[in-house]
């Protein structure tokens, strides 16, 4: 019998729990047979939600955890505060060994500063980063930082470069990835002091493919795989592409049902558009890992569905067979420990 990869998910994070988290957790369990999953949060819930589907009992778990951490809550004291929160209980099942990695869509700065003082960073990381994959016409592209770091250092994104290198090589499949940093303009000399002074850094590492300045609008092209930024141009990027992309889906739609020769169209063009749309759907992807803990740790939308969270419990499976932070630590923390 293969390994079970075992999964703790915050089944009270997000604006759709405990209902879509429960239904992605049974879906994933349901897909695969090689998955184990942890439903940590307020056990009443958390099982009436669990009985409207069928599933393999042995593989969903519900751990009692009587406290939620909301939204609007400062992170740190309420990590601190609110021992018993399914954000704390799930993370310290990583940090001891009882899971191989967290999923949750709750608060974000929870989730980023539970990762770095629960779970804790790999030794030589000096900023754990966000990075989720953008649909691209080549395919995805990996944004990091999307949101964990607004006030980046240059040393910070030479280190959030190669371990984009690494996840992109070893989870996507890529080898050698084309890393980019984004900036106003394709010249050296363009962009803000933080730019120019990470570009030479970059453009010297010889461990990482560095093509130079990418430009927003070639981001969807799919013109690099690792596109570098600090976490406030990056959640921009990310929130702009996820905004288009549902506004451009739902104009298609609309303009398709206008008339009567265009809903005979749609009939024809559906499989194709159908495809297409899909590929471009943010929520195939799953959620954005925090590289460079010990353990794994995913961060979904907080408006997840269950198919984004389905995802990212799947996604945790690659994660833990290429042995993604075994790899960050040998190509990142001892070399810079």
């Amino acid at each position: 019998m293969q390994e079970l990869v075992r999964v703790a998910v915050d089944a009270m994070g997000g604006d759709y729990a405990p209902l879509e988290i429960v239904k992605g957790a049974v879906d994933a369990v349901n897909s695969r047979d090689d998955i184990k999953v942890f439903l940590v949060g307020r056990e009443e819930a958390v099982r009436a939600e669990l009985q409207k589907y069928q599933y393999d009992a042995s593989r969903i778990e519900v751990v009692n955890a009587a406290e939620v951490i909301e939204m609007a809550e400062p992170p740190v004291q309420a990590i601190r505060s609110k021992k018993d929160s399914s954000i704390v209980v799930a993370m310290k099942m990583v940090k001891n060994g009882e899971a191989d990695a967290f999923v949750g869509a709750g608060s974000t700065g929870a989730v980023l500063v539970g990762g770095q003082l629960i779970v804790g960073r790999i030794k030589g990381v000096e900023r754990p980063p966000l990075a989720p994959l953008l649909p691209t016409e080549k395919g995805a592209s990996l944004l990091i930082d999307c949101g964990a770091n607004v006030d980046a250092r240059p040393s910070h994104l030479v280190q959030f470069a190669k371990m984009g290198s690494i996840y992109m090589e070893h989870v996507v499949g890529i080898s050698n990835p084309r890393v980019a940093i984004v900036n106003i303009g394709a010249e050296e000399e363009k962009g803000n002091a933080l730019v120019k002074e990470t570009f030479p850094l970059l453009k010297a590492c010889d461990d990482i493919n560095f093509i130079g300045s990418i430009e927003a609008r070639d981001i969807p092209s799919g013109y690099a795989d690792v596109i570098v930024c600090e976490a406030f141009a990056g959640n921009i990027i990310l929130k702009l592409y996820e905004g288009v992309g549902a506004t451009l889906i739902s104009m298609v739609k609309k303009g398709m049902m206008s008339s009567f020769r265009s809903k005979i169209g749609a009939l024809l063009v559906k499989p194709a558009l159908k495809k297409t749309l899909k590929q471009f759907d943010t929520s195939e992807h799953g959620g954005a890992p925090l590289l460079g803990l010990k353990g794994l740790v995913v961060k979904t939308h907080g408006n997840s569905k269950a198919l984004e969270i389905r995802n990212s419990i799947i996604q945790c499976v690659t994660f833990k067979h290429q042995q993604i932070n075994e790899k960050i630590k040998a190509g990142i923390g001892e070399k810079e420990s």
